[in-house]
């Protein structure tokens, strides 16, 4: 059992200070400070199980197993809460309504193992090599698209309760105007609760399989299909997360070192190994893919506190809300009409993420070689864009998008860098020629 030194008296943070990862405050407080994180976590991580078709307690039980998971490979100097990652309900959506659950499994999977081969290169290679493939004009295309090319399924919930939708939509946005620190950072799981109980006074509910949900149990268990026929077009379909997952962990580790010790950016490789083995864990039994989590990030900076301990109390507290099926089905009772409110602001705020990543980054739209990365892949994912090859193999929009923006940019940035060295004076591209300057 891991062992934290006490924080100064224990009960309370020392002025100027933080509690560092291998700190703790008394367990009264630690207990409620993972609580907390559990809550923190619990509206975004039940979202995409009910999404994506997946068991809310699978999804759940190894949202909790994978957090004690991160913490052991990081050897409990990582505080992170691993849950369900927003960057798979698109191929999953597309994956189950063409392949089935059992593809979709194999599709996590394969990501898992490639993140943590990725963590793994880079525990020992180091972060630079990332950079240079995945600069912020691709990262935040790569994050935006992925949110975007969901829209379409936002608009199908939302069509079926437009008012519903409409309730929930504005309670969301209301509670993250209005509301700054903790309530604010949870304003989505805030509007689904608002957008429940108006789907209840409207007789949209139907609570018949709560009332026959037992109150304790065992999770529901699928296991992945690598055998069916569609499978590996699916797998090809899921790689792109992986880039999302690498862009999420990486954040997540400076953001810890940058509030705590700068010598945690030396966890990086563990973390993404950890996601990864954590994301092949759930992949093979039934849960959804995990990442850390932003969510739980703003509780750390609200509270100052970054124990480990108190993520090890989260993890615990999920395991066991996954063993109450009753619990589940009070989740799979939520209306495609609050669904559609949510995800109409879900989805666009994983677009804008992306975006956001451009503006930090301060990345240079003037730049041809940045407007066709971005231009190109958004367009391809916004439209749904697909392309079949023989029996059936498929790549997807997202696949296409990624593909897209990672072409142009390195292939743009190649070409100009040939023109400037004098290659084809006699002006043969003197389109490209324009993409010159230092990548951005």
């Amino acid at each position: 059992m891991p062992i934290w030194t006490l924080h100064g008296n224990g009960r309370t943070v020392e002025p100027g200070k933080v509690v560092g990862p291998g700190e703790r405050l008394n367990w009264p407080a630690t207990i409620a400070i993972g609580a907390q994180h559990v809550v923190a976590m619990f509206g975004a991580t039940f979202l995409v199980p009910i999404l994506t078709g997946f068991p809310v307690p699978t999804t759940l039980l190894f949202s909790g197993i994978g957090t004690l998971l991160f913490l052991l490979i990081t050897r409990n100097k990582l505080p992170s809460y691993l849950g369900s990652s927003f960057a798979f309900i698109a191929p999953i959506t597309a994956a189950t309504a063409t392949a089935g659950m059992g593809s979709a499994l194999a599709g996590i999977v394969a990501v898992g193992v490639l993140l943590a081969a990725v963590g793994f290169i880079v525990q020992f290679a180091g972060l630079g090599w990332v950079d240079k493939l995945m600069p912020p004009v691709v990262s935040g295309t790569i994050v935006a698209l992925i949110g975007f090319n969901l829209a379409p399924v936002a608009w199908n919930n939302f069509a079926v309760a437009p008012v519903t939708g409409t309730v929930t939509l504005v309670a969301v946005i209301l509670f993250s105007v209005l509301f700054r620190g903790f309530l604010g950072r949870i304003s989505i799981f805030l509007g689904v609760i608002v957008g429940y109980i108006f789907a209840a006074i409207v007789g949209e509910v139907d609570w018949s399989a709560v009332d026959a949900a037992p109150w304790i149990g065992f999770p529901t268990f699928h296991i992945a299909d690598f055998a069916s026929p569609g499978t590996w077009s699916v797998i090809v379909m899921f790689l792109p997360v992986v880039l999302v997952l690498i862009a999420e962990n990486v954040g997540h580790v400076r953001a810890v070192a940058t509030m705590t010790d700068p010598s945690v950016n030396k966890q990086t490789g563990r973390a993404l190994i950890a996601d990864g083995a954590a994301t092949t864990l759930a992949g093979f039994f039934g849960g959804s893919g995990t990442t850390t989590y932003g969510e739980n990030i703003g509780v750390m900076a609200a509270t100052r506190v970054y124990s480990t301990a108190a993520y090890w109390v989260a993890g615990v507290v999920a395991i066991l809300l996954a063993m109450s099926p009753k619990v589940g089905e009070v989740f799979n009772s939520v209306p495609a009409g609050v669904l559609g409110g949510v995800t109409t602001a879900l989805y666009g705020l994983i677009g804008i993420i992306g975006i956001k990543i451009w503006v930090d980054n301060r990345v240079d739209f003037s730049r041809p070689v940045n407007q066709y990365t971005g231009a190109v892949g958004l367009v391809i994912a916004i439209a749904g864009f697909t392309m079949v090859w023989g029996d059936g193999f498929q790549l997807g929009a997202i696949v296409l998008g990624s593909a897209a923006a990672l072409v142009i940019y390195h292939l743009g940035n190649l070409i100009a860098r040939w023109r400037k060295t004098g290659a084809d004076d006699g002006g043969g591209l003197p389109v490209i020629g324009q993409l010159g300057g230092d990548p951005q």
